[in-house]
């Protein structure tokens, strides 16, 4: 078994470099945060100063220079700037946009093809923070672009429907119901999004929708609306 494998041993000689990463996915695209400016030394390079948002893929011509935008230039950094003490990589930049509410940022991060649908450690998307922060214009830039996955779960079975839904943000609810956000995904408790609902416009809502959307039905009349025994 894996108890038994021999402990490594690096014959006296110092270990300095950390063991490779796993290659990223191609055109993943990474954002930074420049500590320091840096000035081009060619016209293949590209400057930035302190404070700079730096969006990096992956595929620069070898593995001294890396592909970059800030702002509306773009041109080669060298790796090693990259890696070393000069920027701070942030981790989840389109989740930390839609926490916040921040629009202009989303649409940068959108713009140079970060990618919508990655996860952060709880495993949600930043539509999911997006509804659980009730910004909506954030959560309309995000529903636009193409592909994006409107009910994707969490760790704990949410989608974004349950987190608008929890949180009682009506016009967010209605947002992901257009976009077809499915109404009858449970979460781990087993709880769908209606049975968590804030407030009687959220669950009305979802109660619609739910009436109108059969193909997703689990069983007929496993979910009774309350409003039909007035």
């Amino acid at each position: 078994g894996p108890s038994h494998r021999p402990a490594c041993k690096f014959s006296g000689r110092q270990m300095t470099a950390p063991p490779p990463t796993p290659a990223p996915k191609p055109g993943r695209v990474k954002v930074y945060r420049a500590l320091y400016d840096y000035t081009a030394r060619s016209d293949t390079e590209m400057s930035f100063l302190e404070g700079d948002l730096i969006y990096v893929t992956d595929g620069g011509p070898n593995e001294d220079w890396l592909q970059a935008r800030c702002g509306k230039s773009k041109g080669l950094v060298p790796a090693n700037y990259v890696v070393g003490e000069n920027v701070e990589q942030l981790s989840n930049p389109l989740h930390e946009a839609a926490r916040r509410g921040n629009v202009e940022f989303l649409n940068d991060c959108i713009e140079n093809q970060v990618s919508v649908n990655s996860l952060d450690k709880s495993g949600s998307t930043a539509l999911y923070w997006a509804c659980h922060g009730g910004h909506t214009a954030v959560a309309e830039l995000l529903l636009r672009v193409p592909n994006i996955s409107v009910s994707s779960q969490n760790k704990i079975g949410e989608t974004a429907l349950h987190a608008a839904a929890w949180r009682g943000h009506s016009e967010c609810v209605r947002l992901l119901l257009d976009a077809g956000a499915n109404p009858r995904i449970r979460n781990q408790q087993r709880q769908l999004p209606i049975e968590i609902a804030k407030d009687a416009e959220t669950a009305a809502l979802l109660d619609s929708a739910m009436k109108a959307d059969t193909c997703n039905a689990e069983a007929p009349n496993e979910y009774e609306s309350e409003s039909d025994n007035d």
